[in-house]
């Protein structure tokens, strides 16, 4: 009966060794298969992610495009605006300059241009006058002169 328990522990022993020699060279197989297929799957899916990436970098790169267009036409209105206004306030302080300087001018004496302009017109205006005189004096004056060389070539 003792040999006979051995031979059954035996038997069971090496039933349960080629149980677990079995099931380790099929866990030893199935893990060389995942392998394999990963590297399979690997480069596929890393293909595919690449493929995804540069979707994504395109439409990332549209829509930073746009938002610098945007942006970039707000700094312009806003340049824009800022130089109006500075040209508004350089030209109200010049308008000042100009008031003040006058002011000073006119307190000196100073002829304005508004004022030589008008002497200037009334200097044509008289020139004009003296001019018209002086051909009316001089017809009545060369009339007697012809006379007298009349009179004396009849002498």
């Amino acid at each position: 009966m003792v040999k006979r328990l051995k031979d059954i522990a035996a038997s069971s022993e090496s039933k349960l060794a080629d149980t677990v020699r079995d099931s380790a060279q099929q866990i030893w197989l199935a893990g060389l298969g995942a392998f394999s297929k990963a590297q399979e799957e690997g480069v596929k899916v890393f293909d595919a992610l690449v493929k995804e990436g540069k979707g994504l970098e395109a439409k990332t790169r549209k829509l930073t495009e746009d938002r610098v267009g945007e942006v970039t036409e707000q700094v312009n209105k806003a340049a824009l605006s800022a130089t109006t206004k500075a040209n508004a306030a350089w030209d109200k302080l010049e308008q000042v300059f100009e008031d003040r300087v006058a002011r000073s001018l006119h307190r000196l004496g100073v002829p304005t241009n508004k004022d030589i302009k008008a002497l200037s017109k009334q200097v044509e205006e008289l020139s004009a006058a003296v001019k018209a005189l002086r051909a009316k004096q001089a017809k009545p004056a060369a009339a007697p002169a012809k006379k007298a060389t009349a009179k004396r070539k009849a002498a």
